[in-house]
């Protein structure tokens, strides 16, 4: 980390200057507040305090590889922007830059954008409940395709006769799983050959057909061939497909939930609203 300090503080730059405007100007022009231990102060600037919540608040927008980073290696590269943004942000009300039109414009701007996203993440909280989250997953569960499974082991090597005399040595009753961990060149070769469970789509056709016509405790008696060498396969159970837990869909129904409050919010807002909207060189629109 310590050799990414300047990105970190490049990228911090970047994300502060984002998150200063959603803090508003009230909080962070402020001298002095309430705070107990839970919200200690963390930075005075010429007598206007940055308290640890803001700090959090930039900090939970970081990338994912620096939020992965111990918080001592990235607390004093952040603090530091953070102060370096107020002692800017101070220098340009001193010069009066809060009065310039440009200036203006992207203030109004920043607290339009500000006020949407607060707006609409409201809706999507209040939207993706463990309840909510529940019933989608319940529906999830029901429509989910119950398509047979395999549990396989394989042994994969290079030449046709090498896997001829691997069906000679299982015929002759050796275990497939110590075989499997001496001679199989695939990366299930240590742990004798074990594929775990696998539907007939997630392999390539010539094996998933020669898998899907075994029973359990049955071998292939010829070697099957296909892209990666030549294959000897025993299955060892069969069973309809699992639906994923509830915490490893659970990611995904929030994101499908969360969507979707968006898109009803959007239509909510615009159905009834006095909406205008014109070309570059001001003339109308025309309705689709």
């Amino acid at each position: 980390m310590k050799g990414n300090s300047m990105k970190l503080n490049v990228l911090a730059a970047g994300m502060v200057g984002l998150s200063a405007l959603a803090f508003g100007a009230p909080l962070w022009g402020q001298t002095s507040a309430g705070t107990d231990g839970a919200d200690p102060v963390v930075a005075r600037v010429n007598g206007q305090i940055i308290l640890r919540s803001q700090f959090m608040e930039v900090w939970a927008g970081l990338p994912d590889q620096y939020r992965s980073a111990p918080m001592q290696e990235i607390y004093p590269h952040l603090l530091r922007q953070l102060v370096d943004t107020k002692l800017a942000a101070q220098a340009a009300e001193r010069d009066k830059l809060h009065d310039d039109a440009a200036v203006k414009r992207q203030l109004t701007f920043a607290r339009v954008q500000v006020l949407a996203r607060a707006f609409l993440q409201r809706r999507v909280e209040a939207a993706v409940g463990d309840e909510a989250l529940r019933a989608r997953y319940d529906a999830f569960v029901k429509s989910f395709p119950r398509e047979d499974e395999v549990r396989a082991r394989h042994i994969l090597v290079p030449a046709e006769m090498e896997a001829k005399g691997i069906i000679a040595e299982l015929e002759g009753g050796a275990d497939f799983a110590k075989l499997a961990r001496e001679k199989s060149k695939g990366p299930s070769g240590p742990r004798g050959g074990d594929l775990g469970y696998f539907g007939k789509g997630q392999m390539v056709p010539p094996f998933a057909e020669a898998a899907f016509a075994l029973q359990p405790g049955e071998f292939t008696k010829r070697p099957v061939k296909t892209q990666f060498g030549w294959h000897v396969i025993k299955v060892e159970s069969r069973r309809k497909a699992l639906p994923p837990s509830f915490d490893d869909k659970k990611a995904e129904l929030a994101q499908q939930l969360s969507g979707e409050a968006m898109k009803r919010s959007q239509a909510e807002l615009r159905n009834g609203a006095a909406v205008q909207q014109f070309n570059l060189d001001g003339s109308p629109v025309k309705a689709p």
